[in-house]
């Protein structure tokens, strides 16, 4: 009587755990082929899970794949960047006056595609060029993507080489529109175009004489790279938020909720440092993400 008992009660609480799990919401979260995607999609992952959500992570996504997952409805979350969203998913040219602008512009647009924009992260993860270590301090006059245009034009027989990635090189926001605006006399003969990684070593080899680099990129620090002022105001904001299914928020509204603090802790010093524990110390995302929701009083928020 007692075994069966034991076996009854054995029963049932495997039944109500099987019942437990079964409630958890499913979310599916996308990111990107890049350091930074990867320590969000973790860093979120981690983070819902903590607060009841059943959550898969799908990485090494290219853009337009991405966007076409979570249009069709087989990504619920994805961290989306403004700029990406305005000029590469809607086709949107005209710049816009600030930040907050061109959140509401895209926030708009995406809504009719069933695409909610939470609330927005601190950090803008935008294009710059900078220069190695070595250049900045042989040309201490460069401070500006200007004054880089006016040593190119004085010294055209040193070759000035510049690195840039592939796909900036090819996107509707990048080489060819840059160029124009600020006159650079870049073309076969100077520009080298190579995996993004690959333009970080080439600039602390010192192998290059500038780089597009990332704002947010922890190899800024860790190379002693020299970021130029983008003065003529080229390339767009690219503030990164949240962006969720509008099906999966209206099923889960407290998601709006639980991510605003999140978002709120990531700012451009923050993501420098997030990015760096993995590009240049080597860490696995799984390891930082854990590491920084350990350090924020936001981890502990239970469903």
């Amino acid at each position: 009587m007692k075994k069966s008992i034991a076996l009854f009660l054995g029963a049932a609480l495997l039944c109500a755990g099987v019942a437990q799990a079964a409630e958890k919401p499913q979310l599916r979260i996308g990111a990107r082929v890049f350091t930074e995607q990867t320590v969000l999609a973790e860093i979120t992952a981690q983070y819902l899970r903590a607060n009841g959500f059943d959550v898969r992570v799908t990485t090494g996504l290219g853009s337009n794949i991405a966007r076409q997952a979570q249009e069709t409805g087989q990504l619920d979350l994805m961290w989306e960047y403004t700029g990406v969203s305005l000029v590469s998913y809607n086709h949107i040219d005209e710049r816009m006056p600030d930040a907050a602008a061109t959140y509401a512009r895209v926030k708009e647009l995406d809504a009719k595609k069933g695409l909610v924009w939470l609330t927005p992260s601190k950090f803008s993860n935008t294009y710059a060029l900078g220069l190695p270590k070595a250049v900045a301090e042989a040309y201490p006059q460069i401070n500006s993507i200007s004054d880089l245009n006016q040593v190119l034009r004085d010294e055209p027989d040193r070759n000035h080489l510049v690195a840039l990635d592939t796909e900036f090189a090819n996107r509707p926001d990048g080489l060819v529109g840059l160029r124009e605006l600020y006159e650079l006399p870049l073309d076969r003969r100077n520009i080298r175009q190579m995996d993004g990684g690959l333009v970080y070593t080439a600039m602390r080899n010192n192998q290059v004489f500038a780089g597009l680099v990332y704002t947010t990129d922890g190899r800024l620090s860790a190379f002693d790279l020299k970021l130029l002022e983008d003065d003529k105001h080229y390339f767009p904001d690219y503030t990164a938020a949240p962006v969720l299914r509008q099906a999966v928020l209206d099923a889960h509204p407290r998601l709006a909720t639980l991510l605003k603090p999140l978002a709120e802790q990531l700012d451009d010093e923050t993501m420098r440092q997030l990015n760096a524990k993995v590009d240049v110390e080597h860490q696995s995302p799984t390891v930082v993400a854990a590491a920084f929701l350990r350090e924020h009083p936001l981890s502990e928020v239970q469903p």
